[in-house]
């Protein structure tokens, strides 16, 4: 014991808050009476609670754990601000007179609660952790997660860090809620731990605009002793990913961040599928449904096919790298239709696209979605047209249908996309091939459909297709609205 208390005892000389000599006499004081040498400081009026609270921080800041000598938990319910000095001053007096745990008495007089009582006890027992046990802990090598502490408390921000780093995670703890917000951004942590009551910004409210701003997908735990349903269901609205005390051990806090972390993988693995396909409005409603099957469903949906007529002898006329250019501007345009009107951009056919308006997220009103997105995509070739960057003008076809297919992911191991399957595909891959330039055609269900939302269209003579045995109906989607919907 008094290696240990010789060891802190250093620490607080090193910081300069008592002299070697005085370091000397408090150690024969400990030995004497058996206190512990922030005890026998005070006791000496050598040191204040004020210091030793420093000196304490400094030590798990340090990373060594026989510095801190099992710490009395009047001095720990200081550090995590769970009560003023005088208050404690008070408790420790009553403590005497009844002969009773100071936790009791403090419990009694309803300074703190049971549970915050509870925690700083788990916080003592792991701050008197064995020197061995560090040791064999910090040997545990990096696993390259980023943890963020914020908590007001410097000795509950100290020991966290200390803990988690013990255990391979790379550690930065702030005390300032606020300059932790604006921490996040450069130093990109994988998930934040963040105390529940701190002056200026309280955890629910550092979540909220964490869950509002950039970092929306990093994961956030809140950490504390106030175990009030309401105050919990708080922070898990405003988008807490879990919510636990201070108390628990290193270990468990660590498994409960490696769930989180897990979940948060496989929500990055379906945010970076469907972002190439998929405007991020689509992406988040897809995620918060979390009703998306990757590995194939039936579904009614709405596929859109446009391609550029006549572009290969377009490209016949223009160097190879002005052909790319007009093809990817092109391109571009009619991606931007897809995703403004919430379709998911299935593939590019060469001179050409498919979408897909229903899956992977279906809207009651996909077929009318699929109709607007055909009309900004002819708007936007005639502007392209117009602009005077090209001599050749630019024609579109556009072919939509709608039913049933079977929609998921498809490939092998290495590549996979997701896609639709069926024979409302092929139907409206052969409208497309129909549509003359400037022309969208539409199956039946399409057109009824987008009726209901006041788009009109004109019927033509049904078609015979390819695998077909009766003829198809086909309509041509007109660019005017009906009087009742405009």
């Amino acid at each position: 014991m008094l290696d240990v208390s010789q060891r802190f005892g250093d620490i607080l000389v090193s910081m300069g808050l008592i002299t070697q000599a005085q370091l000397q006499e408090a150690l024969a004081l400990q030995h004497l009476a058996g206190h512990r040498v922030g005890e026998a400081l005070l006791s000496l009026g050598y040191l204040t609670r004020g210091q030793l609270q420093r000196g304490l921080s400094a030590a798990l800041a340090s990373g060594t754990q026989v510095a801190l000598d099992r710490p009395p938990l009047g001095e720990i319910l200081l550090g995590l601000r769970y009560l003023e000095e005088p208050t404690l001053n008070a408790a420790l007096e009553k403590q005497k007179e009844v002969g009773r745990k100071l936790g009791e008495v403090l419990v009694e007089q309803g300074v703190v609660s049971a549970q915050q009582i509870s925690e700083a006890l788990g916080l003592q027992q792991r701050m008197a952790a064995q020197p061995a046990e560090a040791e064999a802990l910090s040997e545990v090598g990096a696993n390259g997660v980023k943890v963020m502490v914020v908590d007001d408390s410097l000795l509950a921000c100290n020991l966290v860090q200390q803990g988690l780093a013990m255990l391979g995670y790379e550690v930065q703890a702030w005390q300032d809620p606020f300059l932790a917000l604006e921490a996040v951004s450069t130093f990109l942590p994988n998930i934040v731990l963040t105390d529940l009551e701190m002056p200026g910004l309280d955890g629910v409210e550092l979540c909220r605009r964490m869950k509002l701003g950039p970092s929306h997908a990093t994961p956030v735990m809140i950490l504390t002793a106030n175990d009030a349903d309401v105050t919990r269901v708080g922070g898990l609205r405003a988008g807490a990913d879990d919510y636990v005390h201070k108390g628990i051990s290193m270990d468990e806090l660590a498994a409960r961040m490696e769930n989180i972390l897990k979940r948060t993988n496989a929500t990055d693995r379906i945010r970076r599928l469907f972002a190439r396909y998929t405007s991020d409005a689509v992406v988040d409603e897809l995620l918060k449904s979390g009703e998306v099957v990757l590995s194939g469903e039936k579904r009614d949906v709405t596929v859109l096919f446009a391609d550029i007529r006549n572009f290969t002898s377009i490209a016949e006329t223009y160097p190879p790298d002005q052909v790319m250019g007009l093809l990817n501007g092109v391109l571009g345009r009619l991606t931007d239709a897809v995703l403004a009107h919430g379709g998911t951009l299935d593939k590019f056919l060469g001179d050409g696209v498919m979408a897909l308006f229903g899956a992977p997220v279906a809207h009651d009103d996909d077929a009318a979605r699929a109709v607007r997105a055909a009309l900004q995509m002819m708007e936007s070739v005639k502007e392209q047209n117009n602009s005077g960057e090209h001599v050749t003008p630019l024609e579109l076809g556009i072919g939509i249908n709608t039913g049933q297919v079977v929609a998921g992911s498809v490939g092998s191991a290495r590549r996979l996309e997701y896609t639709c399957i069926g024979d409302a595909v092929n139907i409206a891959a052969r409208l497309c091939s129909l549509a003359g330039g400037g022309e969208i055609l539409v199956g039946a269900s399409t057109a009824e459909k987008a009726a209901r939302a006041g788009w009109t269209s004109e019927p033509l003579p049904p078609v015979k297709l390819k695998g077909k045995a009766q003829p198809v109906p086909l309509y041509r989607v007109t660019t005017t609205r009906s009087a009742d919907f405009s």
